[in-house]
């Protein structure tokens, strides 16, 4: 009987396709409800990259004899670290690498509120989902297969219904509109779940809002911090050697006329005596100079190389990254992020 049903089946599912024949039409409810299924099991399946980590993770554990998972490695974790790494190679004596340990501590923390917020997540929103759809979509699934299997039985017997006994042709149509009826009161069910819906909606967006609360003040903390440290190394620098600063025989360049000259005593580089002589009391210079905050050796022709605490006579701007200045008896351009400007440039 399995066979021969099975055979009337086929045969009914090959005269609709390829003959055109017609069968028994759904109700527009019912044709309305399958759509929004397909939909609802569409929103529920992950990223394909993001269920393949997850996979791999859970095997991994399995393997280990953990009982979770290793988290996902975050980006800002990831970033942070590096920039840990590398702010403890750079040393404590540097401003840059003590920042990039500050900015690095706190993308650490960013990556563990991620981590919790896929956490929670999971527990309120995604767990909640894929149980539903490991359950009552799996189960309605199955009833559509037998609604089509019976609507496909009952229309090869209605087609041969002067052949065939008035009883089977009517038991035919009953049992398809059993399924029918099974398939389409689970389905309205299971789309009119407003409630349960709702809250996994409001844990969702909970969930959101207290990862998103918790980054604003991580990084807001740290940009008040960044903001001040420019500040504190200027007046720090300021306080240690503004005086013997301007000892320091390092321009040597002649001043454009009308203009006074920076440290005139110093034109040698071993004259450090003479040059403090002359500087110790007298004014500052009223030329156009700044001061190298670190060294910097060209990479191109047309720079100027200097060390840390050299005072650089400036020529003009060129844009919004560099000087051009003279220091020694030479001349070309310096990056404005190495230096202070102690004199400005005149306002063009």
């Amino acid at each position: 009987d399995l066979s021969l049903s099975f055979t009337e089946t086929f045969h009914e599912l090959l005269n609709e396709r390829l003959m055109g024949a017609e069968g028994t039409r759904l109700d527009e409810d019912f044709l309305q409800m399958e759509k929004l299924l397909a939909r609802t099991t569409e929103f529920l399946q992950p990223n394909p990259a993001y269920r393949a980590k997850l996979s791999m993770l859970s095997t991994v554990s399995r393997l280990r004899g953990q009982g979770r998972g290793s988290g996902y490695p975050q980006t800002e974790g990831m970033l942070g670290d590096a920039m840990v790494r590398y702010g403890q190679q750079l040393g404590g004596a540097s401003e840059f690498g003590g920042a990039l340990l500050q900015v690095g501590g706190a993308l650490q923390e960013v990556s563990r509120a991620r981590e919790l917020l896929d956490a929670d997540v999971t527990r309120g929103f995604l767990d909640p989902l894929q149980e539903m759809e490991r359950a009552e979509l799996k189960d309605i699934r199955f009833q559509l297969k037998k609604v089509n299997g019976r609507r496909l039985d009952f229309d090869y017997k209605r087609r041969r219904r002067e052949r065939l006994p008035a009883e089977e042709v009517q038991q035919a149509g009953e049992k398809f509109l059993s399924s029918k009826e099974l398939a389409e009161r689970s389905m309205f069910l299971l789309l009119h779940h407003d409630l349960d819906q709702i809250r996994h909606l409001a844990a969702l967006i909970a969930a959101l809002l207290n990862f998103h609360r918790s980054s604003q003040g991580i990084l807001l903390s740290l940009q008040q911090d960044l903001q001040t440290r420019p500040k504190k190394i200027r007046v720090r620098s300021d306080h240690s050697g503004s005086i013997s600063f301007y000892h320091q025989p390092t321009i040597t360049a002649a001043p454009p006329p009308g203009l006074n000259s920076i440290n005139a005593g110093g034109a040698s580089s071993g004259g450090g005596g003479g040059g403090g002589g002359g500087g110790g009391g007298g004014p500052p210079p009223d030329r156009p100079c700044c001061r190298a905050l670190f060294s910097f050796q060209p990479s191109r022709d047309g720079e100027l190389s200097f060390g840390q605490g050299d005072v650089i006579a400036l020529s003009r701007r060129v844009d919004d990254n560099w000087f051009r200045g003279e220091l020694g008896g030479r001349s070309g351009l310096l990056p404005v992020s190495y230096v202070d400007v102690l004199v400005p440039l005149p306002s063009p």
